[in-house]
């Protein structure tokens, strides 16, 4: 009689054999494996109107008419820290001292007191500055608020190159406060008509338009669900912040506070 030789398995395979054997036996014994049921079936997005045409005119670049040279402005060595604050909104609001909306927009009480500030810095409106590298181009850049009715605050950053000062953000809301995380300026603000919720804006530099734009936008709850919820004004205006609270209600006359 001739016997057939069985071919040699590897000994990986063989493991692999021995294992699967062992989990079948474990299975139809006590304690073994069991079926959890079916499988919900995995549901992709469903696109809506598939039909609709797609707009024709593209969108116009969101923040392209965000920024804007500040007139009369010198930055030596495009140095920021050597700029007076105060001076910086002056010139602006010289500029467009009758603009009540838009990135320049303030009011007119607003307006008086920020030119008054050289006499009567104990009501001056625009707070202490803030430096901080927001563009990532290894230079502190200029952060400002100005004070305004109805617990509004205005917030303008300013950047220094070819040694002068372009403003690169500028937006007035009902702040709670106004935090720097990384290189975003992060500003939170009441929801007016929506209880228990506020708005978190993180302005962030985008290189091609060369200006600070909101790129992340939400409404946070703030307080739990129930009958009479609602946001407690912040004092001041501007909340108490670990990193980034403006120290005091006048432009110090030294540039180099709010290191």
């Amino acid at each position: 009689m001739r016997h057939h030789r069985s071919p040699l398995l590897p000994a990986a395979l063989v493991g692999l054999l021995a294992l699967g054997s062992a989990v079948l036996t474990g299975c139809g014994g006590q304690g073994g494996l069991r079926s959890a049921g079916p499988s919900p079936a995995a549901i992709g997005p469903v696109r809506l109107w598939p039909d609709l045409p797609p707009a024709t005119n593209p969108p116009i670049d969101y923040g392209e008419t965000d920024t804007q040279r500040v007139p009369g402005i010198q930055v030596p060595d495009n140095d920021i820290r050597r700029v007076d604050p105060l001076a910086v909104v002056q010139a602006e609001v010289r500029a467009h001292r009758n603009d009540r909306s838009g990135q320049d927009g303030l009011y007119a009480e607003t307006v008086r007191a920020v030119l008054a500030c050289t006499k009567d810095r104990a009501h001056c409106p625009v707070l202490a500055p803030y430096y901080r590298d927001l563009t990532g181009n290894g230079r502190d850049e200029l952060i400002v608020g100005i004070r305004m009715p109805d617990q509004q605050l205005g917030v303008r950053v300013y950047l220094a190159e070819n040694d002068g000062l372009t403003r690169i953000m500028s937006t007035v809301d009902q702040v709670v406060s106004v935090d720097v995380a990384g290189r975003d300026l992060i500003v939170r603000a009441s929801s007016a008509g929506i209880p228990g919720y506020e708005y978190r804006t993180a302005w962030s530099w985008d290189e091609q338009q060369r200006a600070m734009l909101p790129a992340r936008d939400e409404i946070v709850r703030t307080k739990p669900p129930g009958r009479g919820a609602s946001l407690v004004p912040a004092p001041e205006f501007v909340s108490p912040s670990p990193s980034l609270t403006p120290a005091a209600p006048a432009v110090p006359a030294s540039p180099e506070v709010g290191q």
